[in-house]
C-alpha cells in the first residue's frame, strides 16, 4: 500500500444549471437521487471479521458515519439515511427493509475485507515408523519412513479495495459453493439467501439486469477510480457468483458493497483505524457517489463501454 498523503478534497463542482427559459425550466424532471441508504456492515452480536484490535463492525459503523456527515453537507437536497448509527444487529432482511420502505434510490454498504492467513510447510526430516500386519504366528513388524514437517501460518498480504454488485446470474452449484468458503462474510449476512432456481429469485435477478445491475456497476467503477486516485490498489467491480451477498439483491435500487481494505493486513488495518485513512475512504466513495448523481440528473447515459469491467474476485494474497 502506498504511503499516506496529504488528503486532498475534491468533490466535484455541484452541478450548475443554465439558463434556459422560463417554460423549459418549469417542466424541467427533479432530482433521481433523493435518497441515498448508508448501510455500516454487520453489528451488535455480528462484528464481522476480526483484526489485530479491531473489529469490521467498529470500523464500517466509524466510517460510515463520516460518510453521511459529507454527503449531507455535500448534497444538502438529497436524503441520507442509516440503517444503523450505534453498534447493533440488524438482520440483512431488516436492513433491506428500511432501504426499501424509504424509497432509496441508492445503497451504499460498507465493509472491511479479511483474508486467511497463509499456510506454510517446510520438510525436516524422515522418521522411522514402525507397524505390524497379520494375526497370531502370522503377525509380523515392518517398518516405514515418513516425513515429517514443520507447519505455521503468517498473515495474509493481500490489501487493496473493491466493489462488489449483485450478480444476476447465479446458478444452484455457485450457491451451494458460497456455503463452502471459510469466511467472506459472517452468517448473518447471507443466512438468507433465497434458491437461485425459485421463482422469487428469478424475477428479483431479472429485474436486477433490466434495470439496476448496470447503474450498480457504474457507481462502483466511479467509487474504485477515486480510491485509484487516492493512491489505493484497487481490484475493480466485481461479482461474487458463488458468494452473493443477500442484502444487494433484496434492495430495490442500484446498490454496491464497498471493501474498504483488509484487516487482516497489519498495514491496512493501521489504515482504516487512522483519522486521515477514514477521511480518505470516505472522500473517495462520497466523490464517486456525487459523480455518479451528476451524471444521471444531467441526461448523460449509462453507457456500457464506459463502465469499468465487471471482474471475477481476486485470489486472496496476490
Amino acid at each position: 500500500m502506498t504511503p499516506l498523503r496529504p488528503l486532498h478534497f475534491l468533490l466535484p463542482a455541484i452541478l450548475i444549471t443554465a439558463q434556459l427559459p422560463a417554460k423549459a425550466q418549469a417542466v424541467r424532471p427533479g432530482p433521481r437521487i433523493r435518497t441515498i441508504i448508508v448501510d455500516p456492515g454487520h453489528g451488535g452480536t455480528d462484528q464481522g471479521a476480526k483484526g489485530r484490535y479491531s473489529t469490521e463492525a467498529q470500523l464500517t459503523l466509524q466510517m460510515s458515519l463520516k460518510l453521511e456527515e459529507v454527503l449531507r453537507k455535500a448534497l444538502p437536497e438529497t436524503r441520507i439515511v442509516m440503517t444503523r448509527t450505534t453498534d447493533i444487529f440488524n438482520h440483512v432482511k431488516e436492513k433491506a427493509d428500511i432501504a426499501n420502505r424509504e424509497k432509496g434510490d441508492l445503497f451504499v454498504c460498507v465493509h472491511v475485507n479479511a483474508a486467511p492467513p497463509v499456510r506454510h510447510r517446510e520438510f525436516l526430516h524422515y522418521k522411522t515408523v514402525t507397524y505390524y500386519k497379520g494375526k497370531g504366528s502370522k503377525r509380523k513388524k515392518y517398518t516405514r519412513k515418513e516425513p515429517v514437517y514443520r507447519t505455521w501460518t503468517t498473515p495474509n498480504p493481500a490489501y487493496g479495495t473493491s466493489t462488489y454488485v449483485f450478480a444476476a446470474d447465479r446458478s444452484s452449484k455457485k450457491a451451494e459453493e458460497f456455503l463452502e468458503q471459510p469466511r467472506f462474510e459472517s452468517d448473518a449476512e447471507v443466512m438468507d439467501i433465497p434458491d437461485p432456481e425459485s421463482t422469487e429469485a428469478k424475477i428479483m435477478a431479472h429485474l436486477w439486469s433490466q434495470k439496476f445491475f448496470k447503474n450498480s456497476v457504474k457507481l462502483g467503477s466511479f467509487i474504485e477510480d477515486e480510491f485509484v486516485k487516492a493512491g489505493r490498489r484497487s481490484w475493480g467491480v466485481l461479482q461474487r457468483n458463488h458468494m452473493g451477498i443477500w442484502v444487494l439483491q433484496a434492495t430495490n435500487m442500484p446498490a454496491v458493497l464497498v471493501e474498504t481494505g483488509y484487516i487482516t493486513n497489519e498495514e491496512e488495518e493501521n489504515y482504516l483505524n487512522s483519522e486521515e485513512g477514514q477521511a480518505q475512504i470516505v472522500q473517495s466513495i462520497a466523490n464517486g457517489v456525487i459523480r455518479y448523481k451528476t451524471q444521471l440528473e444531467n441526461g448523460a447515459p449509462v453507457r456500457t463501454d464506459s463502465v469499468s469491467p465487471v471482474k471475477a474476485a481476486p485470489v486472496a494474497g496476490r
